[in-house]
Protein backbone atom coordinates (compact mmCIF):
# COMPACT_ATOMS: atom_id res chain seq x y z
CA UNK A 1 0.00 0.00 0.00
CA UNK A 2 2.85 2.80 0.89
CA UNK A 3 4.70 1.52 -2.44
CA UNK A 4 1.39 2.88 -4.24
CA UNK A 5 0.75 5.76 -2.40
CA UNK A 6 4.70 6.62 -3.07
CA UNK A 7 4.04 6.35 -6.95
CA UNK A 8 1.03 8.85 -6.67
CA UNK A 9 2.52 11.26 -5.01
CA UNK A 10 5.31 10.63 -7.50
CA UNK A 11 2.49 11.53 -10.41
CA UNK A 12 1.79 14.44 -8.85
CA UNK A 13 4.78 16.20 -8.26
CA UNK A 14 5.26 15.65 -11.60
CA UNK A 15 2.27 16.78 -12.90
CA UNK A 16 2.83 20.26 -11.12
CA UNK A 17 6.43 20.19 -13.07
CA UNK A 18 4.09 19.91 -16.65
CA UNK A 19 2.24 22.72 -14.66
CA UNK A 20 5.09 25.05 -14.05
CA UNK A 21 7.01 24.61 -17.24
CA UNK A 22 10.55 23.49 -14.66
CA UNK A 23 11.39 20.79 -12.40
CA UNK A 24 10.90 21.11 -8.97
CA UNK A 25 13.90 22.73 -7.88
CA UNK A 26 14.94 23.49 -4.52
CA UNK A 27 16.38 26.98 -5.51
CA UNK A 28 15.11 28.43 -8.59
CA UNK A 29 17.97 29.27 -10.16
CA UNK A 30 18.93 29.94 -13.51
CA UNK A 31 20.04 26.98 -15.51
CA UNK A 32 23.28 27.78 -17.45
CA UNK A 33 22.24 25.53 -20.97
CA UNK A 34 26.36 25.26 -22.78
CA UNK A 35 28.11 22.76 -20.76
CA UNK A 36 31.49 23.93 -19.92
CA UNK A 37 34.84 22.89 -21.62
CA UNK A 38 37.00 20.72 -20.02
CA UNK A 39 39.83 23.44 -18.75
CA UNK A 40 38.40 24.79 -15.67
CA UNK A 41 37.39 28.64 -15.34
CA UNK A 42 40.07 29.22 -12.16
CA UNK A 43 36.84 31.14 -10.42
CA UNK A 44 34.68 28.11 -8.99
CA UNK A 45 33.42 27.35 -5.50
CA UNK A 46 31.62 24.62 -4.19
CA UNK A 47 28.36 27.19 -3.74
CA UNK A 48 27.32 26.69 -7.18
CA UNK A 49 28.18 23.22 -7.51
CA UNK A 50 25.65 22.29 -4.21
CA UNK A 51 23.06 24.98 -5.59
CA UNK A 52 23.14 23.13 -8.96
CA UNK A 53 22.00 20.12 -7.61
CA UNK A 54 18.80 21.32 -7.21
CA UNK A 55 17.38 21.59 -10.42
CA UNK A 56 20.39 19.37 -12.57
CA UNK A 57 18.75 16.05 -13.26
CA UNK A 58 17.64 13.36 -15.26
CA UNK A 59 15.16 10.89 -14.02
CA UNK A 60 15.23 7.09 -16.51
CA UNK A 61 12.19 6.00 -18.29
CA UNK A 62 12.31 2.85 -16.40
CA UNK A 63 11.88 4.42 -12.89
CA UNK A 64 9.37 7.15 -13.64
CA UNK A 65 7.12 8.21 -16.59
CA UNK A 66 8.47 11.73 -16.55
CA UNK A 67 7.64 13.46 -20.04
CA UNK A 68 10.34 14.22 -22.13
CA UNK A 69 9.95 18.45 -22.04
CA UNK A 70 10.66 17.98 -18.20
CA UNK A 71 13.41 15.91 -17.82
CA UNK A 72 16.24 17.83 -17.27
CA UNK A 73 19.54 17.25 -19.31
CA UNK A 74 22.60 16.72 -17.14
CA UNK A 75 24.53 19.76 -17.06
CA UNK A 76 28.72 20.01 -17.40
CA UNK A 77 29.41 21.79 -14.05
CA UNK A 78 30.21 25.50 -14.33
CA UNK A 79 31.64 25.82 -11.00
CA UNK A 80 30.06 29.41 -10.53
CA UNK A 81 30.14 29.11 -6.68
CA UNK A 82 33.05 31.82 -6.42
CA UNK A 83 31.47 34.28 -8.51
CA UNK A 84 28.76 34.54 -5.38
CA UNK A 85 30.96 36.53 -3.48
CA UNK A 86 31.50 39.17 -5.11
CA UNK A 87 27.83 39.82 -6.11
CA UNK A 88 27.50 39.81 -2.60
CA UNK A 89 30.04 42.06 -2.17
CA UNK A 90 28.84 44.78 -4.56
CA UNK A 91 25.13 44.63 -2.91
CA UNK A 92 26.60 45.35 0.70
CA UNK A 93 28.64 48.40 -0.91
CA UNK A 94 31.93 46.78 -0.10
CA UNK A 95 34.56 46.21 -2.91
CA UNK A 96 35.95 42.93 -3.27
CA UNK A 97 39.46 42.13 -2.07
CA UNK A 98 41.52 41.73 -5.09
CA UNK A 99 44.72 40.67 -4.63
CA UNK A 100 46.68 43.59 -5.93
CA UNK A 101 45.48 45.58 -3.69
CA UNK A 102 47.00 43.16 -0.60
CA UNK A 103 50.96 43.64 -2.48
CA UNK A 104 50.11 47.26 -3.06
CA UNK A 105 49.45 47.67 0.66
CA UNK A 106 52.32 45.65 1.29
CA UNK A 107 54.73 47.96 -1.13
CA UNK A 108 53.21 50.77 0.80
CA UNK A 109 52.47 50.29 4.54
CA UNK A 110 53.64 47.11 5.40
CA UNK A 111 55.57 47.97 8.96
CA UNK A 112 58.64 45.23 8.46
CA UNK A 113 58.88 46.87 4.56
CA UNK A 114 59.38 49.71 6.39
CA UNK A 115 62.10 48.45 8.64
CA UNK A 116 63.71 47.01 6.38
CA UNK A 117 64.04 50.42 4.26
CA UNK A 118 65.57 51.91 7.17
CA UNK A 119 68.67 49.34 6.58
CA UNK A 120 69.21 52.71 4.14
CA UNK A 121 70.06 55.02 6.51
CA UNK A 122 72.20 52.60 8.64
CA UNK A 123 74.15 51.77 5.90
CA UNK A 124 74.39 55.58 4.93
CA UNK A 125 75.58 56.46 8.40
CA UNK A 126 78.32 54.00 8.28
CA UNK A 127 79.44 54.97 5.43
CA UNK A 128 79.23 58.88 6.69
CA UNK A 129 81.32 57.90 9.84
CA UNK A 130 84.05 56.10 7.62
CA UNK A 131 84.17 59.71 5.62
CA UNK A 132 85.22 61.31 9.07
CA UNK A 133 88.46 59.77 8.88
CA UNK A 134 89.04 62.54 6.48
CA UNK A 135 87.27 65.04 8.25
CA UNK A 136 90.02 68.34 9.08
CA UNK A 137 91.43 68.33 11.88
CA UNK A 138 91.97 71.04 14.76
CA UNK A 139 94.96 70.79 16.73
CA UNK A 140 96.38 72.93 19.81
CA UNK A 141 98.66 73.10 22.47
CA UNK A 142 99.25 75.64 25.62
CA UNK A 143 102.67 74.86 27.04
CA UNK A 144 103.64 77.31 29.99
CA UNK A 145 106.51 77.00 32.34
CA UNK A 146 106.17 79.38 34.75
CA UNK A 147 108.63 78.00 37.46
CA UNK A 148 112.43 77.30 37.41
CA UNK A 149 115.74 79.11 35.54
CA UNK A 150 114.02 78.79 32.17
CA UNK A 151 110.86 80.65 32.12
CA UNK A 152 108.82 79.60 28.67
CA UNK A 153 105.22 79.93 27.11
CA UNK A 154 104.62 78.16 23.84
CA UNK A 155 101.12 78.63 22.17
CA UNK A 156 100.25 76.74 18.83
CA UNK A 157 97.40 75.86 16.89
CA UNK A 158 97.17 74.11 13.54
CA UNK A 159 94.90 72.31 11.61
CA UNK A 160 95.64 69.24 8.92
CA UNK A 161 93.81 67.88 6.00
CA UNK A 162 93.95 64.22 5.14
CA UNK A 163 93.87 63.97 1.71
CA UNK A 164 92.40 61.10 -0.64
CA UNK A 165 95.53 60.02 -1.87
CA UNK A 166 96.76 58.97 1.22
CA UNK A 167 98.34 61.46 2.64
CA UNK A 168 98.06 64.96 4.20
CA UNK A 169 98.16 68.70 4.23
CA UNK A 170 98.50 71.16 7.34
CA UNK A 171 98.98 74.22 8.64
CA UNK A 172 99.45 76.26 11.88
CA UNK A 173 100.58 79.25 13.59
CA UNK A 174 102.52 79.38 17.20
CA UNK A 175 104.16 82.14 19.21
CA UNK A 176 106.87 81.17 21.85
CA UNK A 177 107.83 83.50 24.78
CA UNK A 178 110.56 83.49 27.37
CA UNK A 179 114.09 82.56 28.03
CA UNK A 180 114.54 78.90 26.13
CA UNK A 181 117.20 76.96 26.79
CA UNK A 182 120.14 77.08 24.35
CA UNK A 183 119.64 73.73 22.56
CA UNK A 184 116.06 74.52 22.43
CA UNK A 185 116.02 77.97 21.08
CA UNK A 186 113.79 76.70 17.76
CA UNK A 187 110.83 76.56 20.05
CA UNK A 188 111.22 80.72 20.46
CA UNK A 189 109.77 82.62 17.89
CA UNK A 190 109.53 86.64 17.00
CA UNK A 191 107.34 89.24 18.16
CA UNK A 192 104.10 88.43 15.86
CA UNK A 193 104.78 84.11 15.69
CA UNK A 194 105.77 82.36 13.32
CA UNK A 195 103.18 80.26 10.57
CA UNK A 196 104.24 76.84 9.05
CA UNK A 197 102.64 74.80 6.28
CA UNK A 198 103.05 71.41 4.59
CA UNK A 199 102.53 68.21 3.03
CA UNK A 200 103.30 64.89 3.47
CA UNK A 201 103.30 62.09 0.50
CA UNK A 202 103.14 58.77 0.37
CA UNK A 203 105.43 57.04 -1.98
CA UNK A 204 105.20 53.30 -1.59
CA UNK A 205 102.62 51.94 1.32
CA UNK A 206 99.09 54.20 1.34
CA UNK A 207 99.39 55.38 -2.25
CA UNK A 208 96.54 53.65 -4.09
CA UNK A 209 95.23 52.48 -0.82
CA UNK A 210 95.20 52.58 3.20
CA UNK A 211 93.12 51.87 6.17
CA UNK A 212 90.94 55.11 5.45
CA UNK A 213 90.15 54.72 2.20
CA UNK A 214 89.48 51.08 2.55
CA UNK A 215 87.07 51.65 5.57
CA UNK A 216 85.53 54.25 3.31
CA UNK A 217 84.94 51.99 0.33
CA UNK A 218 83.85 48.91 2.37
CA UNK A 219 81.00 51.32 3.40
CA UNK A 220 80.10 52.43 0.23
CA UNK A 221 79.72 48.41 -0.79
CA UNK A 222 77.54 47.95 2.45
CA UNK A 223 75.33 50.38 1.38
CA UNK A 224 75.23 49.34 -1.83
CA UNK A 225 74.00 45.81 -0.05
CA UNK A 226 71.06 47.46 1.45
CA UNK A 227 69.07 47.01 -1.38
CA UNK A 228 69.30 43.54 -2.24
CA UNK A 229 68.72 42.72 1.58
CA UNK A 230 65.73 44.82 1.53
CA UNK A 231 64.38 43.69 -2.06
CA UNK A 232 64.63 39.39 -0.34
CA UNK A 233 63.02 41.14 2.29
CA UNK A 234 60.19 42.29 0.04
CA UNK A 235 59.73 38.89 -2.04
CA UNK A 236 59.76 37.37 1.36
CA UNK A 237 56.61 39.55 2.63
CA UNK A 238 54.60 39.51 -0.65
CA UNK A 239 55.09 35.80 -0.67
CA UNK A 240 53.84 35.44 2.48
CA UNK A 241 51.10 38.13 1.98
CA UNK A 242 50.39 35.86 -1.44
CA UNK A 243 49.67 32.65 0.83
CA UNK A 244 47.85 34.43 3.41
CA UNK A 245 44.95 35.75 0.65
CA UNK A 246 44.86 32.82 -0.54
CA UNK A 247 44.02 31.15 2.58
CA UNK A 248 41.35 33.75 3.41
CA UNK A 249 39.84 32.92 -0.58
CA UNK A 250 40.08 29.70 -0.49
CA UNK A 251 38.38 29.95 3.69
CA UNK A 252 35.82 31.88 1.74
CA UNK A 253 35.29 29.38 -0.46
CA UNK A 254 34.47 25.99 2.29
CA UNK A 255 32.18 28.49 3.89
CA UNK A 256 30.35 28.53 1.26
CA UNK A 257 30.09 24.95 0.26
CA UNK A 258 28.73 24.78 3.81
CA UNK A 259 26.39 26.97 4.11
CA UNK A 260 25.21 25.41 0.49
CA UNK A 261 24.87 21.85 1.36
CA UNK A 262 23.26 23.31 4.67
CA UNK A 263 20.72 25.33 2.96
CA UNK A 264 19.80 21.51 1.20
CA UNK A 265 19.13 19.75 4.24
CA UNK A 266 16.90 22.74 5.92
CA UNK A 267 14.74 22.98 2.70
CA UNK A 268 14.49 19.40 2.27
CA UNK A 269 12.95 18.97 6.21
CA UNK A 270 10.21 20.98 4.97
CA UNK A 271 8.96 18.07 1.89
CA UNK A 272 10.17 15.06 4.15
CA UNK A 273 7.97 16.24 7.32
CA UNK A 274 5.03 16.55 4.82
CA UNK A 275 6.03 13.01 3.23
CA UNK A 276 5.72 11.87 6.79
CA UNK A 277 2.35 13.20 7.87
CA UNK A 278 1.01 12.15 4.57
CA UNK A 279 2.48 8.26 5.30
CA UNK A 280 4.62 8.15 2.49
CA UNK A 281 8.02 8.02 4.35
CA UNK A 282 8.77 6.42 7.94
CA UNK A 283 9.31 9.13 10.49
CA UNK A 284 13.13 8.17 11.47
CA UNK A 285 13.82 9.69 7.73
CA UNK A 286 13.13 13.12 9.52
CA UNK A 287 14.92 12.66 12.19
CA UNK A 288 17.68 11.37 10.41
CA UNK A 289 17.42 14.75 8.19
CA UNK A 290 17.17 16.71 11.13
CA UNK A 291 20.75 15.35 12.26
CA UNK A 292 21.88 16.10 9.28
CA UNK A 293 20.72 19.58 9.49
CA UNK A 294 22.83 19.56 13.05
CA UNK A 295 25.77 18.39 11.71
CA UNK A 296 25.67 20.79 8.69
CA UNK A 297 25.25 23.91 10.81
CA UNK A 298 28.49 22.39 12.96
CA UNK A 299 30.07 22.83 9.84
CA UNK A 300 29.30 26.22 9.10
CA UNK A 301 30.06 27.39 12.32
CA UNK A 302 33.73 25.48 11.90
CA UNK A 303 34.43 27.37 8.23
CA UNK A 304 32.98 30.86 9.54
CA UNK A 305 35.91 30.50 12.10
CA UNK A 306 38.44 29.62 9.81
CA UNK A 307 37.54 32.56 7.44
CA UNK A 308 37.30 34.90 10.51
CA UNK A 309 40.84 33.66 11.55
CA UNK A 310 42.46 34.12 7.85
CA UNK A 311 41.22 37.32 7.47
CA UNK A 312 42.89 38.58 10.67
CA UNK A 313 46.01 36.76 9.39
CA UNK A 314 45.50 38.71 6.09
CA UNK A 315 44.87 42.14 8.02
CA UNK A 316 48.75 41.71 8.75
CA UNK A 317 49.26 42.60 5.03
CA UNK A 318 46.20 44.24 3.93
CA UNK A 319 46.44 47.72 5.54
CA UNK A 320 44.88 51.45 4.54
CA UNK A 321 47.26 54.31 4.01
CA UNK A 322 47.80 54.90 7.51
CA UNK A 323 49.22 51.68 8.05
CA UNK A 324 46.17 50.50 10.23
CA UNK A 325 45.34 46.48 9.97
CA UNK A 326 42.18 45.87 7.82
CA UNK A 327 39.81 42.98 8.56
CA UNK A 328 37.80 41.86 5.56
CA UNK A 329 34.48 40.74 6.10
CA UNK A 330 32.53 37.93 4.18
CA UNK A 331 31.26 40.22 2.07
CA UNK A 332 34.45 41.33 0.42
CA UNK A 333 34.94 37.98 -0.44
CA UNK A 334 36.43 37.96 -4.17
CA UNK A 335 36.41 33.93 -5.15
CA UNK A 336 39.16 33.06 -7.28
CA UNK A 337 40.25 34.82 -10.63
CA UNK A 338 39.56 33.85 -13.84
CA UNK A 339 43.09 33.02 -14.70
CA UNK A 340 44.46 31.04 -17.50
CA UNK A 341 47.29 28.54 -16.80
CA UNK A 342 50.87 30.49 -17.56
CA UNK A 343 53.06 29.33 -20.30
CA UNK A 344 56.73 29.51 -19.34
CA UNK A 345 60.22 29.31 -21.10
CA UNK A 346 62.41 27.76 -18.59
CA UNK A 347 65.60 28.43 -19.40
CA UNK A 348 64.57 32.04 -19.97
CA UNK A 349 62.30 32.30 -16.90
CA UNK A 350 66.06 30.57 -15.27
CA UNK A 351 68.28 33.49 -16.85
CA UNK A 352 65.71 36.16 -15.82
CA UNK A 353 65.92 34.57 -12.02
CA UNK A 354 69.79 34.91 -12.21
CA UNK A 355 69.54 38.66 -13.32
CA UNK A 356 67.53 39.68 -10.78
CA UNK A 357 67.40 37.13 -7.29
CA UNK A 358 68.99 39.32 -5.04
CA UNK A 359 71.09 36.26 -3.31
CA UNK A 360 73.54 36.60 -6.22
CA UNK A 361 73.92 40.19 -5.79
CA UNK A 362 74.79 40.05 -2.31
CA UNK A 363 77.41 37.51 -2.87
CA UNK A 364 78.73 39.50 -5.03
CA UNK A 365 78.94 42.66 -3.02
CA UNK A 366 80.64 40.98 -0.39
CA UNK A 367 83.46 39.32 -2.90
CA UNK A 368 83.82 43.38 -3.55
CA UNK A 369 84.02 43.91 -0.24
CA UNK A 370 86.82 41.16 0.79
CA UNK A 371 88.86 42.52 -2.18
CA UNK A 372 89.47 45.84 -0.41
CA UNK A 373 90.35 43.98 2.28
CA UNK A 374 92.90 41.59 -0.14
CA UNK A 375 94.31 44.93 -1.90
CA UNK A 376 94.90 46.55 1.67
CA UNK A 377 96.86 43.38 2.86
CA UNK A 378 98.71 43.64 -0.20
CA UNK A 379 99.13 47.27 0.42
CA UNK A 380 100.65 46.32 4.33
CA UNK A 381 103.91 44.03 2.36
CA UNK A 382 105.35 47.53 0.97
CA UNK A 383 107.89 49.53 2.35
CA UNK A 384 106.14 52.84 4.05
CA UNK A 385 107.67 55.72 2.14
CA UNK A 386 106.59 59.48 3.20
CA UNK A 387 108.15 62.17 1.77
CA UNK A 388 107.56 65.34 4.08
CA UNK A 389 107.86 68.83 2.34
CA UNK A 390 107.16 72.27 4.91
CA UNK A 391 107.97 75.95 4.95
CA UNK A 392 107.72 78.07 7.95
CA UNK A 393 107.82 82.36 8.28
CA UNK A 394 108.27 84.37 11.39
CA UNK A 395 106.81 87.46 11.67
CA UNK A 396 107.12 90.36 14.11
CA UNK A 397 109.91 92.05 15.65
CA UNK A 398 113.04 89.98 15.70
CA UNK A 399 113.30 87.92 19.14
CA UNK A 400 117.38 87.90 18.82
CA UNK A 401 119.95 90.28 17.80
CA UNK A 402 120.91 87.41 14.89
CA UNK A 403 117.83 87.65 13.19
CA UNK A 404 117.75 84.09 12.28
CA UNK A 405 113.91 83.87 12.70
CA UNK A 406 113.60 86.43 9.89
CA UNK A 407 114.12 84.56 6.50
CA UNK A 408 111.72 81.91 5.12
CA UNK A 409 112.37 78.45 6.13
CA UNK A 410 112.01 75.36 4.50
CA UNK A 411 112.52 71.17 4.96
CA UNK A 412 112.28 68.41 2.55
CA UNK A 413 112.52 64.72 4.65
CA UNK A 414 111.96 61.43 3.20
CA UNK A 415 110.82 58.86 6.38
CA UNK A 416 111.06 55.05 6.28
CA UNK A 417 109.36 51.93 7.84
CA UNK A 418 109.55 48.69 6.50
CA UNK A 419 108.09 45.39 8.97
CA UNK A 420 111.13 43.39 8.11
CA UNK A 421 108.85 39.71 8.49
CA UNK A 422 105.48 41.23 7.23
CA UNK A 423 103.58 38.34 8.56
CA UNK A 424 100.31 40.72 9.43
CA UNK A 425 99.90 41.17 5.97
CA UNK A 426 100.99 37.68 4.71
CA UNK A 427 97.93 36.54 7.12
CA UNK A 428 95.31 38.78 6.07
CA UNK A 429 96.38 38.25 2.09
CA UNK A 430 95.85 34.67 2.68
CA UNK A 431 92.54 35.10 4.68
CA UNK A 432 91.24 37.57 1.83
CA UNK A 433 92.20 34.69 -0.55
CA UNK A 434 90.16 32.02 1.13
CA UNK A 435 86.74 34.15 1.70
CA UNK A 436 87.04 35.22 -1.87
CA UNK A 437 87.13 31.34 -2.99
CA UNK A 438 84.34 30.63 -0.45
CA UNK A 439 81.97 33.48 -1.77
CA UNK A 440 82.87 31.76 -5.38
CA UNK A 441 81.86 28.55 -4.31
CA UNK A 442 78.96 30.02 -2.62
CA UNK A 443 77.96 32.03 -5.73
CA UNK A 444 78.04 29.02 -8.03
CA UNK A 445 75.72 26.56 -5.59
CA UNK A 446 73.16 29.76 -5.21
CA UNK A 447 73.10 29.99 -8.92
CA UNK A 448 72.68 26.19 -9.01
CA UNK A 449 69.79 26.62 -6.72
CA UNK A 450 68.12 29.29 -8.12
CA UNK A 451 67.38 27.45 -11.06
CA UNK A 452 66.25 24.48 -9.45
CA UNK A 453 64.00 27.02 -7.66
CA UNK A 454 62.81 27.96 -11.11
CA UNK A 455 61.66 24.39 -12.13
CA UNK A 456 60.69 23.40 -9.25
CA UNK A 457 58.12 26.62 -8.74
CA UNK A 458 57.62 25.66 -12.92
CA UNK A 459 56.50 21.57 -12.10
CA UNK A 460 54.47 22.67 -9.24
CA UNK A 461 52.17 25.85 -11.68
CA UNK A 462 51.84 22.74 -14.20
CA UNK A 463 51.11 19.89 -12.03
CA UNK A 464 48.68 22.33 -9.92
CA UNK A 465 46.74 23.38 -12.87
CA UNK A 466 46.57 19.86 -13.73
CA UNK A 467 44.84 19.26 -10.57
CA UNK A 468 42.20 21.97 -11.06
CA UNK A 469 41.50 20.44 -14.23
CA UNK A 470 41.10 17.28 -13.22
CA UNK A 471 39.08 18.56 -9.92
CA UNK A 472 36.94 20.34 -11.64
CA UNK A 473 35.70 17.28 -14.21
CA UNK A 474 35.80 15.25 -10.84
CA UNK A 475 32.83 18.03 -9.64
CA UNK A 476 30.88 17.24 -12.78
CA UNK A 477 30.73 14.35 -12.52
CA UNK A 478 29.75 14.19 -8.49
CA UNK A 479 27.22 17.44 -9.11
CA UNK A 480 25.37 14.90 -11.81
CA UNK A 481 25.05 12.20 -9.52
CA UNK A 482 23.99 14.16 -6.99
CA UNK A 483 21.09 15.60 -8.91
CA UNK A 484 19.48 12.45 -10.19
CA UNK A 485 19.86 10.95 -6.62
CA UNK A 486 17.86 13.96 -5.60
CA UNK A 487 15.49 13.71 -8.12
CA UNK A 488 15.03 9.88 -7.34
CA UNK A 489 14.42 10.97 -3.78
CA UNK A 490 11.73 13.33 -4.68
CA UNK A 491 10.25 11.26 -6.88
CA UNK A 492 10.16 8.14 -3.75
CA UNK A 493 12.89 6.21 -5.90
CA UNK A 494 15.63 6.56 -3.39
CA UNK A 495 16.04 7.49 0.10
CA UNK A 496 17.95 10.69 1.93
CA UNK A 497 21.00 7.59 2.85
CA UNK A 498 21.75 7.35 -0.66
CA UNK A 499 21.04 11.60 -0.93
CA UNK A 500 22.96 12.55 1.56
CA UNK A 501 26.06 10.15 0.16
CA UNK A 502 26.27 11.54 -3.22
CA UNK A 503 25.62 15.52 -1.77
CA UNK A 504 28.48 14.47 0.27
CA UNK A 505 30.46 13.47 -2.82
CA UNK A 506 29.96 16.50 -4.46
CA UNK A 507 30.90 18.51 -1.61
CA UNK A 508 34.23 16.33 -1.47
CA UNK A 509 35.03 16.66 -5.17
CA UNK A 510 33.96 20.68 -4.45
CA UNK A 511 36.53 21.17 -1.93
CA UNK A 512 39.21 19.29 -3.26
CA UNK A 513 39.10 21.31 -6.51
CA UNK A 514 39.13 24.39 -4.02
CA UNK A 515 42.01 23.02 -2.53
CA UNK A 516 43.32 22.55 -6.35
CA UNK A 517 42.66 26.20 -6.72
CA UNK A 518 44.30 27.26 -3.90
CA UNK A 519 47.73 25.17 -4.42
CA UNK A 520 47.64 26.84 -7.75
CA UNK A 521 47.98 30.06 -6.91
CA UNK A 522 50.17 29.56 -4.23
CA UNK A 523 52.23 27.89 -6.90
CA UNK A 524 52.20 31.15 -9.02
CA UNK A 525 53.56 33.28 -5.60
CA UNK A 526 56.43 30.89 -5.45
CA UNK A 527 57.16 31.35 -9.05
CA UNK A 528 56.77 35.11 -8.30
CA UNK A 529 59.11 34.64 -5.74
CA UNK A 530 61.54 32.43 -8.02
CA UNK A 531 61.59 34.85 -10.68
CA UNK A 532 62.39 37.88 -8.22
CA UNK A 533 60.05 39.87 -9.63
CA UNK A 534 59.08 42.03 -6.76
CA UNK A 535 61.35 44.93 -6.46
CA UNK A 536 60.90 48.69 -5.18
CA UNK A 537 61.33 51.03 -7.89
CA UNK A 538 59.73 48.65 -9.97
Amino acid sequence: MRRICRIIFAAIMLTGCATSGKPTAILDTPRTSDPTPKQPSAPQTAEAAIERTSYQAEVTDDKADIPESQAERPEAATSELQSAAPGKAMDAGLHAVQFDEVVSSVYQSYPLLESALLSRNIAWGQRVGASGAFDLKLKGASENGPQGFYQTYRQNIGVVQPTYWGGEVFAGYRIGRGDFQPWYQERQTNGAGEFKAGVQVPLARNRDIDARRAELWKAGYSQSLAEPEIQAQLISFVQDASYAYWDWVAAGEYHNIAKRILTLAEERTGRIESQVNAGLVDPPELTDNKRLVSIRQAKVADTRRKMQQTAAKLSVYWRDAAGNPIVATEDQLPGFPETPVIEVDVTASIQQALQQRPELRVLDILRQQIHVDYSEAINQLQPEVNAVLWGSQDVGEPSSKKGDKTPFESEASVYLDVPIQRRKARGKMTESQAKIAQLSAKRRITADKIGVDVQMAHAAIVSAWEQVDETGEALKYAEDLAVRERKNQEAGLSDLLKVTLREQYAVESAEKHVDALKLYFESRADYRAALAEDRLGR
